[in-house]
Parts: C-alpha cells; structure tokens; sequence
C-alpha cells in the first residue's frame, strides 16, 4: 500500500511542477475605419481608435481588432468578416462592437435602418458572442469634427465625405459664412441622428454594456474648437506623407495623436463600464510599437519627445514587443525617465571596439555601446540591453553613466564588457536581472548593487572588472545572486582589478562549478593585492571554497555596513530596494 502511496505523491509532484498557463483573454473588435488598423506603408499617419489600444492594456489580455474600413454593420456580416469572429471566440473574451458611420450610407450593400435593420444586426452580434460564452460590449460612433451653424446642410456632405477623404475646408468655409461671426456661434453639428441610439437601445434592452463613444469625443471636439480640434484628424498639408502625397481635409479619420487620445479615453469609459478589464488598463506618457499601435516607431523618438528637465514629474514609455536595432542615447538633460517594456522588447546594437567610425577610428569600449544612459534617475523594467557583434572583443550591451539608475527584471546580453557601469559617483541597483557574458562582463567606476539577479558566463574568463576610485567607500556587491555558466566553461574568476582599488563582495551567492577556487585575479598586478577589497560571505554552491580562495581576498564575518540601504545611501538617502519606483522622493 506504501509503495502504491508514494506512486501517486510522486505523480503529483511531477504534475505540481509545471506551470499551468492561464488562458489569455482576447478582446475581438468589429467595426469600421474609425477603429480599423491602418496600413504603415509611407509614413501613413492615420490611425483607427482601435489599434492604438494595445497601449493602454498590460500583457495579460491580448487584442485582435477585425474592424475594417468601410464596413457597416451589414457589410461585415455578408462579406464572412463576422463568421470568423465568432468562430475565435472562447469563454471570457470580450466582443467591442461599433458600427454607425457607414450604416448610414445610401450604398445599399451597407445601409441598414436605425431602429431596425441596424439595430437587428447588433442584437445578432450580441446573441452569438454570449453563445460561444463570450461578453459583448457595445459602442457608438465616434464624433465626426463637422462644425457650421445650427440648422445647416452640412450633415450629408460630411456623411458621404468618409468615403472620398476629402473635407471641405472648414476655415474658409467658417470665414465666408459671417466674417464677424464669434466662434461661439460656431457648434459642432452631429451627423449621426438615431444610429448613435440604436446601440444604447439595443445595450439597455440585453442588459449589455454601453459606452457612449459618441459623447466622449464630441466632448473632446467640441472643447478643443474649430482649429485645435484639427490635431486629432488627418488633416495633413501636401507633401508630407508618402502615404498621401497631395495632403488630405478628413473630420472623420484619426491620425496618431488622435488615435492615442481617443483609445486612452476610450479605455477609462470602459473600466468604469465594464470593472473587470480595470485591473489590465496602464496608461503611459508614450508608447513605442513597432506595428504602429504607439506614438513612435523608435525609442529614441520617445526619449527626444520627453520634456528636458522635467522635474517632479516622471515621464513613462512603454516599449511594445519587438527588436528595435538603434543605437539608444539618453541623454543628461531627460530625467525622471521610466521605461517600461513588454516581454520580447529588445534594444539591440551591433558595434563593437575595433569597429571603424566614419573617420576610420576605431570605436572604442565607450562607443562601442548599444544604449548610453547619462540622465539621473532612471528606471528600467523588462528590458533587453543587447549586442549581438558577438564574440569580437569590447562590445558593450549598456553604459550606465546617470546617478540613482535602476534595473528591474532586466537582461543585459554580449560577450566581453556587456555592461558598463560608467559613472563616477554614481550608484546603481540591478534586481532580478540576467547578465551574461565572457570577460569582464561587468565593469566600470560605478557604485552597483546586483540583488537575485542571475550571472552567465558564457565563457572562461572575469566576471567582473571593477575600477573603484581610491576612497569610494562601495565598488561592487551581490546579494543572493546565482552564478552559471554554459557548459564546457569551468574557468571563471569572480573578479579580477581594472583599477587598483577596485572593490567587489559577494553575500550569500549560490556559485556554480565553474567558479575556480582561487576565486580571485590579480591581472597580474601584484601591488593591487595591496589595495583591492575582494570579500565574500556566506557563499554556497559548487564555487564556494573560502579555504582555496586568494589569500588578498576576505571572508566577511558579518555583512554590518553591507545592507542595501547603505550602500546606496549616498547624501540624500536613495534605497531602490525598499521604495521601488518611488524615484521622486529625492532631495536635490
């Protein structure tokens, strides 16, 4: 009976020990051009609503957005459009249904009636996703940007406009109506009529959730006025875009600033409205996506965006998935900065130290970098810092030259000097990061402390080079970290001394097999064994020998003066383990 016992202890602990993956939820948009993604080719600025909510939703919901231009209601179903929706959806995904400005079109593929037509084919899309245990969540058009007079007959020019994207100039138009007309006499004219009901109508009789887009962006319109209000649409002069060349006059399509704008109102109404999504809803300062769902293409378009100086005030960038090849500067002047990414973002670079400039100079170690940092107070999570020139020499992943940098579930990839913790004075935290490499794959002036992170050494070699300035109190420190290494590597010293007072202590480290019992270098420099400070406490693991270690190392007997807090005080009393993002607290 025992035996039989344990069989089945042990099957449990085998099946305990894989993670069970959470079905990912997925919101299935349908709609029309006003929330479709839109195609990237020539630096095309317009954007649907839709396609910029990816932006404003963490990674535990997912969006496919099916809206496409030109459709109603009644098209999306004949073509297929909606047969495929359904056929994706399974129990906890949401359905975002908006349909409205080509429903009332005179194309009789597309018209349907409000009160109706209109309204027989929402109740249609709300039936099927609750069949298939789905959650449906209606929506009203957006506001067309059609100002005039009251009373004038405007409305069916701005109807049948969305198909020609083509706008009459509404300035012009503004000024020869009344010359001394005041602005206030000017209103925003609604276009819509009853197809902005039928959604709520049908929403109220199903018990379905209902989000008046309509009132939302006409409030956003109206507030904004006749000019300003022209920021959120495409109106773009000739010559600008590849995409459309000779410019365009559209009230009803968004560019990237309105697609932004409307998604991130968009996505506040439907927390409040539906309370389940609120937990996914982040809003950030900019978003960079490479499928055109952010503000910019490129980190570095987002880092020259931010305010210099910006004080008091944090500036947050979320990086979409995605390899973004581009040599990263941040430079002194943007402070404050947290950049966030969103698992598969990657910082990627391919120069290294012997690689010739446009003078035919080699690069050097300092330039031979993928990302600088020099501003203070930065903040990094979920990020790749990589250079992928591979094993050729120096070629830095990340130089960390700004005070008070700190990394979080970060990974630091290359060969020799991935990471180059540059600046003097300065102090840096590194928690839960992964950093690989082969020789002196950590390095630099800087004060840095490395808690839980994980140590690769992909080859024989130096962990760290550390080059502390004489009288810096701290130089480098590990806690509870653990050291690896690929296998065939069974050569790696803990350190070796880039500068004669270089400083590193190891507290509490699980050291792999390949970490040589001598444990330290001395680079062949025999004075530095006078005035380097190599100190471990605690170590474990297969690399842990404190009898064999180099006799100008010290096994600590206590780690007093060793706490997170201390080390990283400095004058103003900064302690990332304990405050976390809180980064404003500073004193100046």
């Amino acid at each position: 009976m025992k035996y039989r016992w344990a069989f089945f202890l042990g099957l449990l602990l085998l099946f305990s020990s894989f993670e069970i993956d959470k079905p990912v939820i997925t919101i299935f948009m349908i709609g029309d051009s006003t929330m479709a993604n839109k195609e990237l080719a020539g630096d095309n600025p317009e954007r649907g609503w839709g396609q910029m909510l990816p932006g404003f939703l963490s990674e535990g919901i997912r969006v496919e957005n099916h809206a496409v231009n030109g459709r109603s209601s009644k098209s999306f179903i004949d073509e297929g459009r909606w047969g495929i929706v359904v056929s994706r959806i399974k129990k906890g995904d949401y359905v975002f249904i908006q349909f409205g400005h080509n429903d009332e079109k005179d194309d009789p593929k597309r018209h349907t009636d409000p009160g109706s037509s209109f309204d027989a084919n929402l109740v249609r899309f709300v039936n099927e996703t609750r069949a298939k245990g789905g959650i449906p969540v209606l929506f009203n058009s957006i506001v067309r940007r059609n100002f005039g007079l009251p009373g004038s007959n405007a409305i069916k020019n701005a109807i049948t406009q969305d198909d020609i994207r083509k706008n009459i100039n509404q300035d012009t138009a503004y000024k020869a109506i009344n010359t001394p007309l005041s602005a206030k006499e000017v209103k925003l004219i609604d276009t819509h009529g009853a197809y902005l009901d039928s959604p709520h109508n049908v929403a109220k009789e199903l018990n379905v959730p209902f989000v008046d887009m309509n009132k939302i962006t006409h409030d956003l319109v109206e507030g904004m006025g006749v000019m300003e209000s022209k920021k959120l649409f495409m109106w773009i002069p000739a010559n600008k875009y590849l995409a459309c060349p000779k410019g365009r006059e559209d009230d009803t399509h968004l560019n990237i600033y309105g697609g932004r704008i409307v998604a991130g109102l968009a996505m506040d109404a439907i927390a409040k409205t539906v309370p389940e999504l609120a937990k996914y809803v982040r809003h950030y300062d900019f978003v960079v996506a490479q499928d055109g769902s952010g503000d910019f293409f490129s980190v570095q378009e987002a880092i020259n965006a931010v305010p210099d100086f910006r004080k008091n005030m944090r500036t947050t960038i979320l990086v979409r998935k995605g390899v973004y090849y581009e040599k990263l500067i941040i430079p002194e002047s943007k402070i404050n900065i947290s950049l966030i990414g969103q698992k598969g973002a990657v910082i990627s670079y391919d120069d290294y130290a012997d690689k010739k400039n446009i003078f035919g100079e080699a690069k050097g170690t300092s330039g031979s970098s993928s990302c600088y940092i020099y501003t203070p107070d930065f903040y990094a999570e979920h990020l790749t810092f990589e250079n992928t020139s591979g094993p050729v020499g120096q070629a830095v992943a990340c130089f960390v030259s700004g005070d008070r940098a700190y990394f979080k579930n970060c990974r630091f990839i290359g060969f020799q000097d991935t990471l180059y913790t540059y600046g003097k004075g300065c102090r840096q935290y590194y928690e839960d990061c992964y950093i690989e490499g082969t020789v002196d794959f950590i390095f630099g002036w800087s004060t840095a402390v490395f808690n839980r992170c994980h140590i690769h050494s992909k080859g024989n070699g130096y962990v760290t080079a550390p080059s502390t300035d004489q009288g810096q109190e701290y130089g480098y420190v590990f806690y509870d970290c653990v050291l690896t290494a690929t296998e065939g590597v069974n050569d790696v010293y803990l350190s070796r001394p880039w500068r004669p007072y270089a400083k590193a202590v190891f507290i509490r480290c699980d050291l792999g097999k390949h970490i040589l019992p001598a444990g330290w270098h001395n680079w062949g420099k025999k004075d530095a064994e006078k005035t380097v400070f190599y100190a471990e406490f605690q170590s474990k693991g297969d690399g842990a020998n404190p009898k064999e270690r180099a006799p100008f190392s010290s096994q600590l007997k206590s780690i007093r003066r060793y706490e997170i807090e201390t080390v990283l005080s400095g004058k103003d009393d900064w302690n990332p383990a304990k405050n976390g993002n809180a980064l404003l607290d500073i004193k100046r």
